[in-house]
């Protein structure tokens, strides 16, 4: 019984070693060359930083801060964030769904037992309804029954072959997801700290300015006391202190919004990390970047990968339609058997091998309709891949030149600063002396906030415009890790007291 099964199935074996040299339906995917996606050569603004020495590792930027806080709350994002992990859980589902796919091209099989126990006394002989087999009769009688179904798909047209290819891409674009993800988080970080830096400079100013304006009110309460000044210098002066004191709170707020993002950011409540930045520290900043290659910036991109990956998908998915127009050959096979002993449960079987054809006839224009529909997909993911493409030169143009704006107007509002300063204090000793009136007092008071918290905001701009081209250079996920795997995936549900913050 056995030699005659194998003899059934080596031809049919053979048969499908020289299906599966059968071509795939559909196109063979060629990702766009650098010509079709209009790449330029270089970008417009790279002569502004060619002249940095100082060249920095974009897989971690954040180092070249020197800032050990910003580096111990990016770690901790990597490793916390929540959008991280959704990303990775997704591309974790994307694998496994490969592995799904890859499955459909092996053969399936199936097997089944049983044991049945008569008791009796009579002489009936037992008759195996399955088989038409007498195996036993009269008697206390134990019948064993087992069998085994074999079934498999011949990939004539390379449908199988397809599906295959865009559950890969498709996996391949969820980890591009997760990398982009890591880099967006890394990015939305360090911009949330220099915000909360900038806030804590811009408190200390308030404060000291609110402190400069309560001196000169006192002074000048005294000067109206003596009868030196009107009423309408003391009610200016006290007008100045309590715009002053006013800017505080906005101020504070800034600086609870910051770290509240931030704690957020790292997956923990809001006010987890206050402590950890209430420290006061000067905004930090870090060198440039060498003058990019337009097509190196496009490799290095993951939304970029993620977008050129689709593409592939949804090309792949072309010849999964087309190969519906075609016949599928499908095999399958069966044995099964039964005895009273279990050892001639296989001797005394019988099995069977089928091979059918089925080939559309008329199915109204469906397949042909999935098809052109199929093919619109793909013209969409390439013009989504493009736009991609064009997205990244657009960041990386606008985040070197608003680095170089940055770094001229902090020079600029450095001046104004120090002038501001040096004119205010002039302003102070002079209207002691009775030399100028109280509003060229006041307009200096005004002027030297004002420039003193600009020079501040132009620090902090300059930082975020290094984060921000730093982002658009595709740093920051290079040595980014992949998160583990979640609660459900371990196959238990989370305890209220796991999912409690």
């Amino acid at each position: 019984m056995d030699e005659r099964l194998a003899n059934a199935v080596r031809p049919a074996f053979g048969l499908g070693l020289l299906l599966l040299s059968a071509c795939n339906a559909g196109p063979d995917y060629r990702p766009p060359s650098v010509s079709d996606l209009k790449i330029p050569e270089q970008f417009q603004s790279s002569s502004t930083i060619a002249a940095e020495q100082d060249m920095v590792d974009l897989a971690r930027w954040w180092d070249s801060f020197e800032d050990p806080v910003l580096t111990q709350l990016i770690d901790r994002a990597f490793a916390g964030n929540l959008d991280v992990s959704a990303a990775a859980a997704r591309l974790r589902q994307a694998r496994a769904t490969l592995r799904g796919t890859q499955g459909q091209a092996l053969p399936t099989v199936g097997a089944s037992g049983s044991v049945t126990r008569s008791v009796g006394a009579d002489s009936r002989t037992i008759i195996d309804p399955s088989t038409g087999q007498t195996i036993g009769s009269g008697g206390d009688t134990t019948v064993y029954r087992g069998g085994f179904d074999v079934a498999w798909e011949a990939d004539l047209f390379g449908g199988i072959r397809r599906s295959i290819q865009a559950a890969r891409a498709t996996a391949e674009a969820r980890e591009a997801d997760l990398r982009f993800t890591q880099a967006s988080i890394a990015s939305e970080v360090g911009l949330n700290y220099v915000q909360a830096r900038l806030a804590q400079i811009r408190l200390r100013i308030a404060r000291e300015n609110l402190a400069a304006q309560d001196e000169i009110f006192e002074l000048v309460g005294w000067r109206r006391q003596a009868g030196l000044v009107s009423s309408l210098d003391y009610e200016q002066a006290r007008q100045l202190r309590a715009q002053t004191a006013a800017s505080i709170p906005t101020i504070e707020n800034d600086y609870a919004t910051a770290t509240n993002r931030i704690a957020v950011l790292l997956g923990e409540a809001p006010g987890a990390i206050t402590a950890l930045i209430d420290p006061p520290a000067s905004i930090p900043l870090a060198p440039g970047v060498d003058a990019p290659i337009p097509a190196q910036v496009i490799e290095r991109r993951p939304d970029v990968a993620s977008a050129e990956r689709a593409l592939a998908a949804e090309s792949a998915r072309i010849g999964v339609q087309t190969a519906q127009l075609y016949p599928a050959l499908r095999l399958s096979g069966s044995f099964s058997g039964s005895s009273t002993s279990i050892g001639n449960v296989i001797s005394d079987g019988i099995g069977n091998l089928v091979a059918g054809i089925t080939a559309p006839i008329f199915q109204g224009g469906q397949i042909r309709a999935a098809i052109l529909g199929q093919r619109a997909a793909t013209d969409a993911a390439y013009d989504a891949y493009r736009q991609a493409v064009l997205t990244a030169l657009e960041e990386v143009e606008n985040a070197l030149k608003g680095r170089e704006v940055a770094e001229r107007r902090e020079a600029d509002l450095a001046v104004s600063y120090e002038a501001a300063n040096n004119s205010a204090r002039y302003a102070q000793l002079q209207y002691r002396s009775g030399l100028v009136d109280f509003q060229s007092l006041l307009d200096s008071q005004r002027t030297r906030l004002s420039s003193q918290d600009s020079a501040a905001s132009a620090r902090a701009a300059r930082a975020s415009a290094t984060i921000q081209l730093y982002k658009a250079l595709g740093g920051g996920w290079q040595t980014a890790p992949i998160p583990a795997p979640g609660p459900y995936e371990g196959g238990k549900r989370p305890t209220p007291a796991e999912t409690r913050p």
